[in-house]
């Protein structure tokens, strides 16, 4: 297991991170994963041996049930628990009020402290904005941010599903106030669905922020288990969760591209598209669901897959994001402002 800084601080996370969204199983998440806590602990533990110390969940997942399992989970491993880096996000609904939700100063008062206690620690390393708000001024926000830093309940803050511009504000409003500011973006981000390449990625890139990947395999559609004619296994998650949406033409492109490469490596499909994923240079952590041993032992193999450069960019051209203004304009502008070769 490889490990990386986590966006320009300090802290070590390693490159796949152990995503919670498949433990519990209450409610609306019963489609995604119903994982009980003998499975979690042993898929906590199994992540753990092979290097993986960087858990991310939501205060969301399964109404809550998933920072439980997860807090027991990680005292079960009997890891200290500086061992481990634990994210987890605030936004979604958590009640029926109006304001049990959303990145107010109140909701995220009230989020933090009942994250803590389902998880079980004093301390979270990285707290997410699950989403951008609409209503709440960034400057709300961002002080509430600044004042569970000082006070000792996070340690770092980050954000999750922001588009370019709000994040670069926030960057800028925390900068001018002196406010601890975001060091991580959650994103999707896969093979099929290259769509951050266009804004995020340069602006992540500029800022040093670290990149954490959801939904690496598109929501299951890159496990190579699935067929252009939609034929898939019954208990997938897409067969009652259809979601990331997906250019299917180009996902299954993608898919045809990967399977000589897997072939010829000896691993699935699966691995390989990880492994494209990690190969990036902005991407700090590829966060993989398991619902079972199995499932989280092949995807953990990808950190050990290494990828050609010819492989690499035959999988680069296959999935390569259409032109799109002014994206072409400024490639177009560029070419022409460049000076001429000097002669020697």
């Amino acid at each position: 297991m490889r490990y990386r800084t986590l966006g320009h601080t300090g802290l070590l996370v390693s490159e796949i991170c152990l995503g919670t969204m498949t433990f519990g199983g209450r409610g609306y998440w019963t489609a995604i994963g119903a994982l009980d806590q003998s499975l979690a602990d042993r898929i906590v533990a199994r992540a753990l041996d092979a290097g993986v110390n960087f858990i991310d969940t939501a205060d969301v997942y399964s109404e809550g049930l998933a920072e439980e399992i997860t807090g027991k989970a990680m005292r079960n491993s009997g890891r200290t628990r500086t061992d481990l880096v634990l994210a987890t996000k605030v936004f979604g609904p958590t009640g029926a009020g109006p304001n049990d939700r959303g990145a107010s100063r109140g909701h995220i008062m009230d989020g933090v402290k009942a994250s803590l206690k389902r998880l079980g620690t004093d301390y979270i390393d990285l707290y997410q904005i699950h989403a951008l708000d609409q209503l709440t001024p960034l400057e709300e926000t961002l002080r509430a941010l600044e004042d569970l830093v000082r006070q000792g309940h996070v340690r770092y803050v980050g954000v999750s599903n922001w588009s370019a511009w709000a994040l670069m504000k926030a960057l800028g409003i925390a900068e001018r106030h002196g406010w601890v500011q975001p060091v991580t973006l959650q994103a999707y981000y896969s093979i099929a669905g290259r769509d951050i390449e266009r804004e995020i990625v340069p602006l992540l890139t500029a800022e040093r922020l670290g990149l954490m990947v959801w939904s690496p395999l598109a929501g299951g559609l890159l496990s190579g288990k699935f067929t252009r004619n939609g034929q898939g296994p019954q208990d997938a998650r897409r067969a009652s969760f259809d979601f990331p949406p997906v250019n299917r033409e180009r996902l299954f492109e993608c898919i045809e591209a990967m399977q000589p490469i897997a072939a010829a490596h000896g691993v699935s499909v699966a691995r390989v598209a990880l492994a494209y994923v990690l190969a990036k240079p902005f991407v700090t952590s590829v966060i993989i669901g398991a619902k079972t041993l199995e499932q989280l032992d092949d995807n953990l193999a990808a950190a050990a897959l290494t990828l050609t450069p010819e492989q690499l960019a035959t999988l680069d051209a296959v999935s390569a994001l259409p032109a799109e203004y002014p994206g072409w304009m400024i490639e177009f502008q560029h070419a022409r402002s460049r000076l001429p070769e000097a002669k020697r």
